[in-house]
């Protein structure tokens, strides 16, 4: 009852804050230049580190504050909890990208692929370069065993973001299940 009683709290001061503007970041333009250039997978992942603490921090310190408790639920396995608060960020700031990320996550965990793709969805028209969202979305189409649609999310992930190993590994698979040579 406690933490019920402390995760509300957080969600209601969240709401008493005034929303941060949905502004891209500048900085974040040269970020995926260079990611799209980077000579090795190493170089890539700091890159990579630097658009992740952009994309979070963009929210502001009470979405922020909220999205931290939410990713520490859902990975105790609470994926009501979690849940709950991504709605809270969604409704309290519905241009922060990142909340629709974590929301579509958490939704994907309990097996809500549709829903989950429907906040993928809200990501990209916020910000078409997350890759995590577009390797999200290779993910539930996998798993809704629509392969050619998955591929092409892996690619789109891909194409953002050359070093992502998992999404390569995904699109090599699904191609040899197709009965595709390479990629």
């Amino acid at each position: 009852m406690r933490r019920l009683a402390a995760v509300l709290l957080l969600v209601f001061a969240a709401f008493a804050a005034t929303p941060a503007a949905a502004e891209p970041d500048p900085r974040l333009d040269p970020l995926f230049t260079r990611l799209k250039a980077a000579r090795d997978a190493g170089e890539a992942q700091v890159i990579e580190q630097a658009i992740w603490r952009s994309w979070i921090v963009a929210g502001g310190p009470g979405a922020v504050s909220l999205v931290e408790i939410g990713m520490n639920a859902m990975q105790a396995g609470d994926f009501p909890a979690a849940l709950g608060l991504f709605d809270a960020v969604t409704v309290q700031n519905p241009g922060y990208a990142e909340g629709w990320n974590k929301r579509a996550t958490v939704l994907f965990l309990m097996g809500a692929l549709d829903a989950s793709a429907a906040d993928v969805a809200k990501v990209l028209a916020l910000e078409p370069r997350h890759f995590g969202a577009l390797a999200g979305l290779g993910l539930i189409r996998a798993k809704q065993e629509r392969w050619d649609d998955a591929i092409a999310a892996f690619e789109g992930a891909l194409a953002v973001h050359p070093f992502l190993e998992n999404a390569r590994k995904n699109v090599e698979a699904l191609k040899r299940q197709r009965g595709d040579r390479g990629i």
